[in-house]
C-alpha cells in the first residue's frame, strides 16, 4: 500500500525544488532556515523520503529530487502560484502577504479546484512575483534570466522574478521599486560595502546584495528582441 503523501511531505518536497531553482542545490541547513525546523527533523524526514524514493542525498552536496519527487513538488508549486494569483487578482491582498496565505492554500485545493482557478484567471502563466506556473501535467517553462548582481554598470535590465517571496524580504524590495516588468540601471556597484544604487524610472533606490540576490533580470536589449 503506497503511504500516503502528507502535507508535511508536499512542503518539503516543494522547499527543495526551490532552493535547487535558487541555488542549483538543496542543502540540509537552507532546508532548516527555509521550513524554519531543528536539524534533528530535517535529518529524518531526509532519511524518510529517500527510502520512499523521492529524493537523494549525498553527503556535503545536499539533497536532489528524483522523478518521482519532483513530479510532486511541481503540482504543489503549480497549486501555490494559482493560489497566489487567486489572492492578488481577485481577493487584492497586498503582494508581499500573499505567499504565506498560499502556503496554506495549496495543500487544500484538488486539481480540479486548480483548473477552475487556471479557467477563471484566463490561464496565468507566473504568479505575482513572475515564476512560472506549472501546468497539470507538469510542465515548467523556465525563463532564460540573470541575476541583477550580473548585470554590469550602465546595464538596463526589466525585473523578470523574485525568487525569495517572503513577506519580509518581499516588502524591502517593494519599496524599492522591483517588481515584475520593472525597469532599471545599475549606476553603481560597491563590492566591498555590498550594496548596489538603482535608476528605477526617475528615481535612485540603494539596495544590498542580498536584497538584490533574490532578483531576476533579463537585459533590456534581450527582453525587446524577444518581444519582435
Amino acid at each position: 500500500m503506497t503511504e500516503e503523501i502528507t502535507s508535511q511531505t508536499e512542503e518539503f518536497l516543494e522547499s527543495i525544488y526551490r532552493l535547487q531553482e535558487r541555488d542549483g542545490a538543496a542543502r540540509t541547513s537552507e532546508l532548516v532556515k527555509m521550513l524554519n525546523i531543528v536539524p534533528g527533523t530535517v535529518t529524518n524526514t531526509v532519511e524518510r523520503l529517500e527510502r520512499r524514493g523521492l529524493i537523494r542525498h549525498e553527503a556535503y552536496k545536499g539533497v536532489e529530487l528524483t522523478k518521482e519527487g519532483r513530479a510532486i513538488a511541481l503540482q504543489v508549486l503549480r497549486r501555490h502560484r494559482l493560489s497566489e494569483r487567486l489572492l492578488s487578482d481577485v481577493l487584492r491582498m497586498d503582494w508581499d502577504q500573499i505567499h504565506e496565505a498560499a502556503c496554506q492554500l495549496e495543500h487544500g485545493i484538488t486539481e480540479e479546484v486548480a483548473r477552475n482557478i487556471e479557467k477563471l484567471l484566463e490561464q496565468p502563466l507566473t504568479c505575482p512575483h513572475g515564476n512560472p506556473i506549472p501546468t497539470y501535467t507538469g510542465v515548467i517553462v523556465e525563463d532564460k534570466t540573470l541575476p541583477l548582481l550580473d548585470l554590469n554598470l550602465n546595464e538596463e535590465a526589466i525585473v523578470t522574478s523574485l525568487i525569495d517571496e517572503t513577506s519580509r524580504v518581499l516588502e524591502k524590495i517593494g519599496k524599492a521599486g522591483l517588481k515584475p516588468r520593472t525597469v532599471l540601471k545599475v549606476l553603481y556597484k560597491d563590492a566591498q560595502k555590498r550594496f548596489l544604487i538603482l535608476k528605477i524610472g526617475k528615481v535612485t533606490s540603494k539596495i544590498s546584495f542580498e536584497q538584490a540576490s533574490v532578483v531576476r533580470v533579463r537585459k533590456l536589449e534581450q527582453a525587446e528582441s524577444n518581444l519582435n
